[in-house]
This record gives C-alpha cells, sequence and structure tokens, in this order.
C-alpha cells in the first residue's frame, strides 16, 4: 500500500469514528467541514499533489476523490439515521388525549373598522347612503375637479403615489364626492370611507396607507349651521354626549369657507388636564367647510341654487382619542392581546 493510499484509509476510519459519534445534525455538519470543508483534512491533502511525480499525479487525484465519494455516502447515511431516530424518538413520545386543548381565539371587529361602521351608521340614521370607490383614481377626480391648482404641492411625487402621469393611488376619498354629483342631480347626501394613501413617514400619529371618512351634503338652503350640527352628533355618537365641536378658521381649495374641526378630548372631558390632547383640552379631527363654488360649477351644478358642505376625518386619528391609544402603529401590528382588549 503506498503512503498515500494508507493515508487515506487512517482519514476514513477518523471521519467514520466522527461521524458515528455526532448526535445531532450541528455535530455532524462539525465533522463535515473539518474533513470536507474548504480548509479541512481532504483540502490540506490535495495540496501535496503537487509534490508528487508528474506520472503519480492522476492516480492520486483519483485515491482522494474515491475517499470523499466514500466520505461523503457514509455522512448522508448518518444523516439519515439520525433524522430517523429523531422521529422516533417524537413518535415514542406518549400523548395525553384528554389534556385539555388550547382554547381557539374569537376574532373581533378592528377598532378602526369599528369607528368607520359607528361613523356611517350614524349618517345612515340621518339619511345619507354610503359610497365606496376604487383606491386607484385619474389626477382629475383627485385633483382637477376639486378646485386643486396645478402647482399645489400634494400633486408631486414626494407627497402621492403616481402610478404613470395621470394615474395615483387617491390621497383622499373626495374622488366619490365628484363622481356622486356627476351622476346625480341635487339633493344629494353621501358619505364615503375608505382607504387612502399618502407618502408619509411612518411615526407615532402618521402611516402611508389610512383611512378616511368624508361626508357630503349639496342641496337647496344648505349652510354652515347644518354642517355644525351633524358634526357635533356624529362627535357625540363616537365619544359620548357631552362632547362640543369648534371650527377654526383655514383654506382647502374645495371649500370657501373652511376649517379646522376639533372636539372636546374625551379624555379629560376638554379640562386640559390630561397629556392626549397636550393640555389644550382639544382633539382635531380634519378638515370640513362649505363646498367651493367651482367644484359645484365644474360638475354642472348651480351655486346660486344649491349649495353645499363637505368635511374628511381620519378614522385612525378618531380611533386614537376613542380608545386612548398612544401610537397609531399598534393598530397595524397585528397583536392579538391588544386587539382583544379594545374588542
Amino acid at each position: 500500500m503506498s503512503e498515500l493510499a494508507a493515508m487515506l484509509a487512517a482519514l476514513r476510519e477518523r471521519f467514520s469514528a466522527a461521524a458515528g459519534a455526532a448526535k445531532g445534525e450541528r455535530d455532524l455538519d462539525e465533522v463535515r467541514v473539518a474533513y470536507l470543508g474548504r480548509n479541512g483534512e481532504v483540502t490540506t491533502i490535495r495540496r501535496g499533489i503537487g509534490s508528487l511525480p508528474v506520472d503519480e499525479r492522476p492516480s492520486a487525484g483519483k485515491q482522494i476523490n474515491d475517499a470523499v465519494d466514500a466520505m461523503e455516502a457514509l455522512l448522508a447515511q448518518r444523516r439519515g439515521a439520525l433524522e430517523s431516530s429523531e422521529v422516533e424518538a417524537e413518535l415514542a413520545q406518549r400523548i395525553d388525549v384528554t389534556f385539555p386543548a388550547i382554547p381557539a381565539s374569537v376574532g373581533s371587529i378592528h377598532p378602526v373598522r369599528r369607528v368607520i361602521e359607528d361613523a356611517c351608521a350614524y349618517f345612515e340614521r340621518h339619511g345619507f347612503a354610503v359610497v365606496l370607490g376604487p383606491e386607484v383614481e385619474p389626477d382629475f377626480y383627485n385633483f382637477d375637479a376639486l378646485n386643486i391648482p396645478s402647482e399645489h404641492p400634494a400633486r408631486e411625487g414626494f407627497d402621492s403615489f403616481w402610478i404613470d402621469d395621470t394615474l395615483l393611488l387617491r390621497p383622499h376619498t373626495s374622488p366619490m364626492q365628484i363622481r356622486t354629483m356627476q351622476l346625480h342631480r341635487p339633493p344629494i347626501a353621501i358619505v364615503a370611507p375608505g382607504k387612502c394613501y399618502r407618502r408619509d413617514a411612518v411615526d407615532a400619529r402618521h402611516l402611508f396607507q389610512f383611512h378616511q371618512i368624508e361626508g357630503l351634503l349639496v342641496a337647496e338652503g344648505i349652510h354652515f349651521g347644518h354642517l355644525k350640527g351633524m358634526l357635533t352628533g356624529l362627535c357625540r355618537t363616537l365619544f359620548g354626549v357631552h362632547q362640543r365641536v369648534r371650527f377654526r378658521p383655514s383654506f382647502f381649495p374645495f371649500t370657501e369657507p373652511s376649517a379646522e374641526v376639533d372636539t372636546t378630548c374625551p379624555k379629560c372631558g376638554g379640562t386640559g388636564v390630561c397629556g392626549m390632547c397636550g393640555g389644550s383640552g382639544w382633539i382635531e379631527l380634519g378638515g370640513a367647510g362649505m363646498v367651493h363654488p367651482n367644484v359645484l360649477r365644474d360638475v354642472g351644478y348651480d351655486p346660486e341654487v344649491v349649495t353645499g358642505w363637505a368635511f374628511g376625518f381620519g378614522a385612525e386619528r378618531i380611533a386614537l382619542s376613542r380608545y386612548e391609544v398612544d401610537d397609531v402603529r399598534r393598530f397595524i401590528d397585528s397583536d392579538p392581546d391588544f386587539l382583544e382588549q379594545l374588542a
């Protein structure tokens, strides 16, 4: 027997012993690396082929390859044996069929969904229709028909999710207001809930996908007092019978006059002694106002004959205050314990 053959025979014996002593897959992989790995013992032997006479090198390479094939076969055999023993061990465990099973989890309506359902139910009781629409809309319905000028920041790529030059994920559910007015003559009374998308950085108060609730009423003789009455009733439905509402002057291209809408903090009752409202006693809900005459004209309505109001509130913003949640990301974490608390 040549010196190389003896060396390979001894190597295979040591490899066989090491593989046989492996107690699990991890131990077996360590054996593989030590003998067959890039820096293993077989690699060291291969590097010595260059020192052999030229005529002996082919046979030396074949002997090494045969030894490697044998070791790999033994490795596969040992791995199969370990897997079989693990399965047998699992099957040997006794299963107590009388042991109580884990109780099934019962789902519940998501808090944001609950806010949307309660808000829509309030408006339906007052004769409003709930309308739903596509989440991908042309820029006409998102901006042009809403009296939003071409240079408005909301049209920029860093504020909205554009699909192509004219289509984008809707940043609000306002397109349904335009679509409804195009299809129907006044009076119009609708509420439009749904998903919206904006390029907002995700933090404790913002998500890039959120839910919005918008309302629209157009008819003869509609004035700002009707808007105040409906939104006061909505807040009392969502938060409690003692809620008050205030309107702060603001600007939106699609309403005139426009206002930001606040309601008394449901946690401290408007006293300003809690952290939820930052000590102000008020929480912001969203924007509202009288429908701009340009919007009415563009859908074929006569602003000298009919008037209307509209509003848009974030459902997550309402849910934060309604359920006293400190971080909007909790609503999308799918934590069963958290959702069960609010069920």
